[in-house]
This record gives C-alpha cells, structure tokens and sequence, in this order.
C-alpha cells in the first residue's frame, strides 16, 4: 500500500491540487514531490513543455557498442509487446531505441521513437529518464506522477548505467510499456541488463589494456632480436614472490606500479622492501599500433641471483636510471567497480643475455588515476576514523568532519545543526530549527550564510530532499539545479560567480535520528561530483554522526550532572566577620568530578572553611559530592573538632561505600573508591585556625607582607579507609593573611610537572594587599590549564581579627550571689557598646546560662559576651554534661529556662572543648517587641522565682 493509498487519494488528485496549489503532502512519494516543485520552479509547462533535439550525438561509441547486443536481447525478450526500451547518454540525450512491436516506431511521436531528444528534468519534466538521472538510482514513475502531461498514459522504469572503473554515469537504460505491464520483476529484469552493459564496458578496458601488453612485447622482441621468440622468461609478480618477496612486498610494489601508470611519466623509483631489499621500478610508455597508449612497469630486485637488466625502451635503447627515490608503504587497492587495476603475463624474454625483466604491471594513465583515487578514498576513511570524534563537544566534531573533507573531499564545507543538538537534546523537527554550525574552505570570503544564522530550507533544495530520503543527494551541475537556486537566488549567483558548480548534501543520521546536515561544495577542481564521491561523502558523515551523537549525549548528560553538582554547591557565602572569601569552581572538559567547597559559620563569631573531593566523575560522583557536603554541615553543626569531624566523615565514606558494594548489579554504580577532604576552622577572636586533612593537598598561607608560606599539616588517610586517625594542626594567622584552600586539580595535570605548578602558585600568590577576588583570577590565570582535565576548586580567604575591645570575659565562682553582679556588669559593657536595646534580653540570657552552670556544672565558670554581627553570649564550664530542651508541664516548678532561651535567641548551642564544654546564645542586635508580654507570663516567673537577683 502506499502513502496515497492511505489518505485515500492517488496520484491523479494529488497532481491536480499541486497544479493548484493546494497541499499534497501525503498523497504523492515525496521524490515525485520534490520534483514536481522543481519543475515548477524551473518553469515547465505540463501540457506544452518541449524537448531539444541534438544531431550531434555518437550512435557508435563506447556506451553504444557496449549496449547494443544486450538491447537486442531485450527488444528479442519482449517482441511483440508495447514495451520502449531506451537507452541514453550522461545528459540524458537518447542514444538508442528498440521495441516489442516494430510498428510502434511508425505509431509513436518522435520525441518517443527517434534518438537524440533529451529527457533531462529540466527539459522533460518528472520522468523516468530525467528522475534517474537526478536521484542516481533506480525509479520508477508511472500516470499522473509524470510532471508532463504526454506521459501520463505510460509507466516507466530506468536505472543509471555507471563506468566500473570510474563509477561514473554513462547513461540511463530506461523501459517504458503501460501501466498494465506493471510487474516486480521489472525492477529486476532492467538491474540485471544495466549489469550486462557494465560488465561489457569494463571488458572495452581489458581489450585495450591487452592491446597494451601485445605492443610492449613486440617492441621487446624487436629490440632482442638476436634472440628466438618463445625462449627466456618475462615474469610477473607471482615469480617474484618465488624470489623470497612476502605479501607486505608484493602489495607495496602493487601500488607503486599503479602510482606510476597514473603518474604518466618516463621515469626509475627505487623501493625499499621488508629486510631492507631494493627494488628498482622503471616505467616507459608504449602505444599500440590502433592508437592505444599506456605505460608499462618493469622490476629490477637488487641482491636477486639474476644480474640487473637495464631496460630498453621500445626503440631498443637503454634506459638510463635517475637518482633513486625512497618510497613508503601505502594500505592495500581494490578498484571501485571490481576491475583490477594492472594485467600481468608470462611472456618470453631473451636468455643468454644474463638478466631477466619482471614486468608488474601494464595500464592506461586514467585507469591508474582511478585506482589512485579510490587507494586515497580509503586513506582518507581510514584517517577520519581517528581524526573525527577527539574530543565529546559536538561543535568541535562537526568542524572535524569540515577538516578532513577540505580540500581532499570538498572545496568548502558547511554544517547546519539544529540548536537542541548543540544543547545536548534530540531534535523534534530538524528541517525546522536548522542553525549553521561550521563554515570552512579554502577561503574564507565565500559567500554562504555565516556561522550562528538560521537557516530555512524550501522543499526543492538537495538539502530538504536528503533528509527525507535519509540518503546523500547529488547536484552535480548546480547552475541546472534549479531546486538549490530558488531556494536564494542571490545567494546561488554568488557562489556560482565564486566558482562553486557542484554539491553533495548528507544527512548526519545516527540511531535513525536525523541530527543535521553536512553539504560538501566543490570550486577549484572542475570535474563535479560523482557517485563515488557521493559514497565518500556519506560514509564520512555517517563516522561524523555517530561522533556528533556520543558529543550530544555526553553534552547532555555533561549538562545534567553539572546542573545537579551547581545546585549542591553554596549557591552564596553565609555573611560574617572573620573572613573575606573569594571562591572559584571550573569543571573539568571530560567529565563533571565530585569537588566541592563551603563555608559554614560557626558559634562564637568563628567559621569552618571546606574543600574537599570525591574520586571519580558523573552523576555519580556529583550525587556522592552532595551527601557528604550535607554530612560536613551535620557534623559542624555540632561544633566538632577538625580531626574528630574527619573522623566521623571516614565513618560515613565507609558505610557508603559498603552500601554501593552490596547494592544491585543493575545500578549502574562503580562504588565509592574514596574521598579527600580538608576542614579548617579560623577563630577570629584569637587569630587561630585549626586544620585537619583527609588524603587533600595542604592549604597555602600568604602573610600580609606577600611571604607564602606551606603549613607543614599531617597528611591522613584518605576517607574511607577507616581505623586511622586524623592529626590536627593549628596555625597563628595575623589579620590580613590569605588562607588558600584548593583541590588537586589546580596543579595535578598530566601535562604539566606539580612541582612546576606549585612554583607558579606561589608566585601567583606572592603579592601583598591584594584582594580574594583579585588573588583567585591571578591564581586561575597563572595555574589553571587551558583545557583542565580535572575540577579546579579554588577557596581564598583573608582573615580578619576582632577588636579586643568588643570582647567582654568575666571568670565567677560557683556561686549564685555573683549572678546579679554578672547581670550588672553585662549591662554596663552592653551600654558601652551602644546596646542598651538589647540589654534586657541579654540580661535574662546570662541569669539562666549562669545559673545552669553553677548548679550543674563544675569550675572553672567564665562568661564571655562577643560583639559581632549578632551578640553572642557564652558560658562555660569544666563538665562535659549538656543541657537538653524539654517541654515542662503547667505543674512543673523549672524546666522552662531552654525553652526561654531558645525563644529569645537567633540560635543556641553546646560545644565541647578540652576542659569541658561551652553553652552559647546568639541574640539579634535589635530589640524584639515580644519580650515583655513573655517576661510577663506565668511560667516565666516561675522559672526565676527561686534567683534572688530577679525582683
């Protein structure tokens, strides 16, 4: 059934809607389609279009000769019937005619019955001679799918005839007969006599070539002619492989011989073979008495237990050999259409002379060329299959397959890809979304649509046609490709006035979606485009695609897990006093990694800076990276020590990394191989900051002079690994100093020495009074490789001190009498500080902090109150017991003063030091409206009543 059959209308009413031009998608093949509009565009007339005559056709050559006993076969095959076979040349011009019925030549038109009219589309409309021509391969069109109204009544099926050596087209032959004649072994029966023509065309080369060997070999037996024909030996390369030459050898001189004949030059080449043996090859024209012309190749195998020979030309005169030239190994030959490219014999020399000649090869110069040409197709496969695809970015991989194409292929190359394709996405409507990607050729000022344009496509163009065919399309004379021209008939006289005369357009197709397309246009070599190069042309776009393709899915995924690892990173800094950080993230090219960085305030005005990385890459990666940076914030939250937070982050690697190893088959995951870290806490009150490392490299200190300094940390143990301890290390940093932090992919590059990287780092950070920011370019600029391999973390933060001045310590025995003083004494330093607003809070603050410690804790008692962004108040004390929030019932006499603090702070909290512990309250600078109505309620009165200080 076909696609008309389906909406239910034929090509009848399809052809009279797209006469008036309604749409008919659908109800025609899209090949007749397309070529219906490009008879439109030429201006065809359907019912008045006329044909031109040429006179001056060749009714005997080679095609001809080669055709005419397999058309005498078919007129015999089908005598008596109405069936027209016709046999034309390149351009469409009849050659020859023969029919079932002898009177259908009286019956029938000229144009239908005599030889020489043309039926080109562009003169004939959609028909099957023309349509054969244009699409370069079999077709059948039949009814109303002629364009002209004449061939309506008949069908018609036709089929390029192609040169085996060149691959040329030489002709159509074409069966024409009414529709009832229809059958599917025409398809068949018309594909095996196309064959017989070839074939028969090809024995045309063997002829000549053997006209060739019969002249070489009298001109050597008349320039030996003291000796008896019949006598001695010439031999070919089967006797050479009896002289100790191996396969390698043979296939090597093969190729130099065919390199010779299409050189078309008298000239010597000394080879060298495998074991380092010489071979001298000396090629020499020779010409048939018919006018044939060739040149023949002759071996000389140095080190041979023959003598050399000197070989004579065809006069009988030696042939003196040029300086030697050294040649290398070139891959193996095959000719395109199964011909070979050399004739080799046995034939007899003259003995008694002491030398005998190995002849190789004997051939004409063009069918050398198209042997060369075919060698230099694969040469050129074989190198794009490691040139295209180096690298996953799809826009470097189209401008690949551009490379390699100009100018062995191509004069110039464009690709136009659809913006979803760049983005990593498949595309819905290729035709639609088309943006032009790459431009390159051998100029530069060509005029086609420049890179980044939007490119619209008609239905007529070659580029339209390939993607829905899904096949390369051939325009090779594109000043009669009236499809391409309309399309911009300014821009196609611009690139024709620049030389620009033929076009392959590919589609770039991989797992039958359509991701673009590639056209490759040919300017300074005037021969246009053939199948060959068709075929070229579409094998490379398909290696291309299926590269383009890896690239956009790698880009797309690329883009998922950078887009998940950039949500897990801090999306902004926390604001604080202690540091002034300055941060830079750079994923690496190959693949997103699990770096990460953060930095998390800390009570009592101090901050913990993070770098750490998770080895491997991907999603996985990204989503590990993530679960830990949320396990560094737990464990800070808790306000732990660099090397136990080191330690309890170990734990969790491991268990992690126990959970992926027990985890489905089906997951997809490597597992977690380990992960390094490296956690600073900097306290700005005491200038002090205290490191611990997990398998990371060390952080960098630059003093405020400029001196850089490397703080000598104790490494530890990658995480993961378990059982071993994590050393902690503490450094005086005076206010103005750079803390660095860094991954390894900062110096870490395969490229490059680390030593070296760490010399440029240090004195990339080798200035004093410079800001983070301005530190981070200069490091990223000086450090960080051009294409990074790995993800470059980088963290710089300038301390800062607080004033000693808006710090307040008072150290109290364990006596509840000293509340009220400490109360008072708070009061006064508060006021000092201009913050009367918060006194009553901080007031009630201390009275319940204090008088926790006293009752349940131990000496040494010190209060500690910070001014800094918020107040902080802090009590410590020598017991490592921490109060718990609890809800007190109405009956309850305490219980209630955690709960007070927690309503009347920003935040509260217990941290353990090495003498006990310290409870800590944040509490805003501003006055808050709620505190009097709670100071009024029933149980906040209770849970003072029984401290003498509160009235």
């Amino acid at each position: 059934m076909t696609a008309s059959d389906e909406v239910g209308i034929g090509p009848v009413r399809a052809r009279e809607r797209f006469m008036l031009g309604e749409p008919v998608e659908g109800g025609v093949r899209s090949m007749i389609l397309n070529s219906w509009q490009r008879c439109q565009s030429m201006g065809i007339s359907p019912d008045g279009s006329e044909l031109p005559y040429r006179p001056d056709i060749d009714l005997d050559g080679r095609l001809v000769r080669a055709a005419r006993p397999v058309l005498d076969r078919l007129a015999s095959r089908f005598a008596g019937s109405r069936m027209n076979v016709a046999l034309t040349d390149g351009d469409g011009a009849v050659l020859q005619r023969r029919f079932g019925e002898a009177s259908m030549v009286r019956q029938l038109p000229a144009v239908q019955s005599v030889p020489g009219f043309v039926f080109a589309e562009q003169y004939g409309g959609t028909n099957g001679i023309g349509l054969a021509l244009t699409e370069r391969r079999l077709i059948q069109v039949s009814g109303a799918e002629h364009f002209a109204e004449r061939g309506q009544s008949n069908a018609c099926t036709a089929i390029p005839v192609r040169d085996p050596l060149s691959g040329r087209i030489e002709g159509v032959l074409c069966f024409a007969y009414p529709p009832a004649y229809a059958d599917p072994q025409m398809e068949d029966l018309i594909r095996k006599a196309a064959t017989a023509i070839e074939r028969r065309l090809l024995a045309q080369s063997s002829a000549r070539e053997r006209t060739l060997l019969r002249a070489y070999l009298d001109s050597r037996r008349r320039a030996q002619t003291d000796q008896p024909a019949g006598d001695g030996c010439l031999v070919g390369m089967d006797e050479l492989s009896r002289s100790g030459l191996d396969r390698h050898d043979q296939i090597l001189l093969e190729q130099m011989a065919t390199d010779l004949i299409s050189s078309a030059r008298r000239t010597a080449v000394e080879v060298t073979l495998s074991q380092g043996r010489q071979v001298t090859l000396l090629s020499r024209p020779v010409a048939s008495p018919s006018g044939v012309e060739g040149f023949v190749i002759e071996a000389i195998l140095h080190g041979d237990s023959l003598p050399q020979l000197v070989a004579p030309d065809q006069a009988g005169r030696p042939v003196g050999r040029p300086a030697p030239a050294t040649t290398t190994a070139v891959p193996p030959l095959r000719h395109p259409g199964g011909g070979a490219s050399d004739r080799r014999a046995e034939v007899p020399s003259a003995p008694g002379r002491g030398a005998a000649t190995r002849l190789l090869l004997v051939g004409e110069p063009g069918v050398g060329q198209y042997a060369v040409a075919a060698r230099r197709r694969l040469e050129l496969l074989s190198e794009a299959s490691t040139r295209i695809g180096t690298t996953l970015n799809v826009t470097r991989t189209a401008w690949e397959l551009a490379e390699m194409a100009v100018p062995r292929l191509a004069d110039y190359v464009t690709i136009d890809l659809p913006e979803t394709v760049l983005r990593g996405e498949e595309p819905t409507d290729p035709s639609s979304e088309l943006h032009r990607t790459v431009v390159h050729g051998i100029r530069t000022d060509c005029p086609f649509y420049p890179v980044g344009e939007r490119v619209d496509l008609s239905p007529t163009t070659p580029h339209r046609r390939c993607l829905a065919s899904g096949q390369a399309v051939l325009e090779p004379d594109l000043s009669r490709a009236a499809g391409w021209i309309s399309q911009d008939p300014e821009a196609a006289e611009r690139l024709l006035a620049n030389d620009v005369h033929s076009l392959i357009t590919v589609p770039l197709l991989a797992r039958g979606v359509v991701l673009g397309i590639a056209g490759f246009y040919r300017a300074r070599n005037p021969a246009p485009y053939g199948d060959d190069d068709r075929s070229l042309a579409q094998e490379l776009a398909t290696r291309a695609a299926i590269c383009i393709d890896n690239a956009r899915r790698y880009t797309r995924e690329h883009a998922m897990v950078l887009a998940l690892q950039h949500s897990l990173l801090p999306r902004s800094l926390p604001e604080q006093s202690a540091i002034e950080v300055a941060h830079r993230y750079l994923p690496a090219e190959s693949g997103v990694r699990g770096d990460w960085f953060d930095v998390i305030p800390l009570s009592g005005a101090r901050v913990a800076l993070v770098v750490g990385d998770v080895v491997g890459r991907g999603l996985h990666a990204a989503a590990t990276m993530g679960r830990l940076r949320t396990a560094v914030h737990n464990f800070a939250e808790l306000d732990l020590a660099p090397d136990e937070l080191l330690t309890h982050l170990d734990n969790l690697v491991g268990r992690l990394d126990r959970d992926e190893d027990g985890a489905e088959p089906a997951t997809g995951n490597d597992g977690i191989i380990g992960a390094s870290c490296l956690y600073a806490v900097y306290d700005p009150t005491s200038q002090r900051c205290t490191l611990a490392r997990a398998g990371h490299p060390p952080p960098v200190v630059v003093h405020p002079d400029g001196t850089v300094i490397l703080p000598d940390l104790p490494a530890g143990p990658p995480l993961g690994l378990g059982g071993l301890p994590f050393e902690t290390a503490e450094l005086h940093l005076p206010e103005g100093s750079q803390l660095v932090l860094y991954s390894d992919g900062l110096l870490d590059d395969h490229r490059r020495d680390p030593d070296a990287a760490l010399d440029r780092l240090r004195t990339a950070l080798a200035h004093p009074n410079r800001s983070p920011e301005d530190t981070c370019g200069t490091v990223v600029e000086a450090v960080v490789p051009e294409h990074p391999a790995d993800d470059v973390t980088l963290l710089v933060a300038r301390t800062h001190a607080l004033d000693p001045g808006r710090i307040a310590t008072w150290d109290l025995p364990a006596d509840p009498a000293r509340v009220g003083d400490i109360r008072a004494a708070a009061a006064r330093r508060l006021s000092d500080w201009g913050l009367d607003e918060v006194a009553f809070v901080a007031e009630l603050l201390l009275s319940e902090l204090v008088t926790n410690a006293i009752r349940y804790g131990i000496e040494p008692i010190q209060v500690r109150l910070i001014h800094d962004r918020a107040l902080i108040c802090e009590v410590s004390d020598g017991s490592s017991t921490a109060p718990h929030l609890r809800h007190a019932a109405t009956t309850d006499e305490g219980g209630r003063g955690l709960f007070l603090v927690a309503q009347l702070t920003q935040a509260w909290g217990t941290r353990y030091t090495a003498r006990g512990k310290v409870i800590w309250a944040e509490c805003a600078l501003e006055s808050s409206d709620g505190v009097p109505d709670l100071f009024e309620s029933h149980f906040f009165e209770n849970q003072f009543a029984d401290i003498p200080e509160i009235e």
